[in-house]
C-alpha cells in the first residue's frame, strides 16, 4: 500500500474545504461525520463530507504522485490550513498510526484520520428527470422562498420546499404556519413528465450559496424513486435526500381577491415597518398597518406600541385601490413583514388586504412570478 502523496496550492485547498464544510455534522453519533474526505481520482483531489441529509463533493486541481483516501477531522484540517501561506501545500498519508502530513514553505504538521472505508457511500443519482433551469433563476427563487419554511422540526415537511415542474413551468413553494412564500417560474427546457417533491430548505440555501454570479450551468437531478436529488454546480456536486409526506395544499392559502390594494416603495415601506419595530420588540413583535384614503392622501400607516413604553407612527404614500373603511387594516408579526421586504429588495411592493383576520398578501410589482402571503395577528383595535 503506496501513501497518498499530493500537492495543491493553499487556496485552492482553503476554498474546497470552506464549500464542502457546510455539510459537516456538527453533532453525530457517527465521529466519521466529522471528518472530511479526501482521495485522488483523474489527477484531481476531491473532497467530501457529508451529515447524511445533504454531501457535498468538491474537486480541486491538484499534482497527484500516489493515489489514495483518508478521512480527516475538518475542522482541525481546515483551521490549519486556513493560517497557512499562501503556497504549494504538499499532503502524504502515513499508515502506522493512519495520519496525514502536510507540508507548506517552513509549516507542517500531523493529523490523525481513519480509513476512508467507514466514510458512508455517497448515494449515486445517475439517472432520472434532469431540471434544467438558468442559475440566476435559481438562485433568486431560492433567495425569495427558503426563508419561509419552518427551522424547527415540529412538522418536519414544512422544514423543506415543495417543488412542482409541469412542462416549462416550475413552482417552489414554503411555507411555516405562519407565512407563505411562492414563486412560478420556468425552465430552460421543458420536463417530459410532470414531477413534485419536498426538498430540504437547507439544501436549497446551500445550492444558492454556490450558485455564484456567473452563467455556471446547474444541473439539477432528481431519482426516478424519488429519494435523492443531485446537483451539479461547476466543480461542486451536493447530493440531497428527499423529504417524505405530503406539503399542505399551499394553493387554497392564496387569497383569491382582495377588497384593498396598495402600491408603495420598498424603501418607504421597510423603514417605516422597521421604525415601528422597534416599539414591537416589547410589544409581542405587533406592526398594525392601516390603509388609508380620503381627503389627506392615500397610502399606509404602519404603528406599534408597548404597553409600558410608548408608542409609534409611521405614515408612506401609496397608490390605493379598494374603498378604505374601518376594515381596511390588518396586524402582523414584524418579522415576518420586514423579512419579506428585505428579501424582495429595491423596487415597488404591493400590499393586499381583504379584512383584519384574512392573510395579508405582499408582492414585488417587478416580478410576476412571486406571492407572499403573510397570517394576520389578533389585536384590539
Amino acid at each position: 500500500l503506496f501513501p497518498m502523496q499530493v500537492s495543491c496550492l493553499q487556496q485552492n485547498l482553503r476554498r474546497g474545504l470552506a464549500i464542502v464544510g457546510r455539510a459537516v455534522a456538527t453533532r453525530s453519533n457517527l465521529p466519521v461525520l466529522q471528518n472530511v474526505k479526501i482521495a485522488t481520482e483523474d489527477g484531481m483531489l476531491v473532497l467530501t463530507a457529508t451529515n447524511l441529509d445533504i454531501a457535498i463533493t468538491t474537486r480541486i486541481g491538484a499534482q497527484v504522485e500516489e493515489e489514495g483516501e483518508i478521512t480527516i477531522p475538518a475542522r482541525l484540517l481546515t483551521d490549519f490550513v486556513n493560517s497557512l501561506p499562501d503556497e504549494r501545500i504538499d499532503i502524504e498519508t502515513s499508515v502506522e498510526p493512519l495520519s496525514i502530513g502536510l507540508k507548506c514553505q517552513r509549516f507542517e504538521a500531523n493529523i490523525n484520520g481513519t480509513d476512508a472505508e467507514e466514510f458512508p457511500p455517497i448515494p449515486t443519482v445517475d439517472e432520472g428527470a434532469t431540471i434544467k433551469v438558468d442559475p440566476q433563476v435559481l438562485r433568486e427563487t431560492i433567495a425569495y422562498v427558503a426563508f419561509a419554511a419552518a427551522t424547527e422540526d415540529s412538522r418536519p415537511v414544512l422544514t423543506g420546499i415543495k417543488v412542482e415542474v409541469n412542462g416549462e413551468d416550475f413552482t417552489f413553494a414554503a411555507a411555516d404556519g405562519f407565512r407563505l412564500a411562492v414563486y412560478d417560474g420556468r425552465l430552460t427546457e421543458p420536463l417530459p413528465e410532470p414531477t413534485e417533491f419536498i426538498i430540504p430548505a437547507k439544501t436549497m440555501q446551500e445550492v444558492g450559496r454556490l450558485i455564484g454570479g456567473d452563467d455556471t450551468e446547474v444541473e439539477f437531478t432528481v431519482t426516478s424513486a424519488g429519494t435523492h436529488a443531485l446537483f451539479n454546480i461547476g466543480t461542486v456536486e451536493i447530493v440531497s435526500q428527499l423529504m417524505p409526506g405530503s406539503f399542505p395544499n399551499f394553493r387554497s392559502l392564496i387569497p383569491s381577491e382582495h377588497r384593498n390594494r396598495v402600491v408603495v416603495q420598498q424603501s418607504d415601506f421597510m423603514r417605516a415597518v422597521r421604525s415601528a419595530s422597534i416599539f414591537a420588540r416589547d410589544g409581542s413583535g405587533i406592526v398594525r398597518v392601516q390603509i388609508m384614503g380620503d381627503e389627506q392622501g392615500s397610502g399606509i400607516s404602519i404603528s406599534s406600541r408597548a404597553e409600558e413604553l410608548g408608542d409609534n407612527q409611521g405614515e408612506i404614500d401609496g397608490e390605493v385601490e379598494g374603498e378604505v373603511d374601518d376594515q381596511s387594516r390588518i396586524a402582523f408579526n414584524n418579522k415576518y413583514l420586514s423579512e419579506v421586504l428585505d428579501v424582495l429588495g429595491d423596487g415597488e411592493i404591493a400590499f393586499e388586504i381583504t379584512s383584519a383576520s384574512s392573510p395579508g398578501v405582499v408582492r414585488s410589482v417587478s416580478k410576476e412570478g412571486y406571492t407572499h402571503v403573510v397570517m394576520p395577528m389578533f389585536v384590539q383595535w
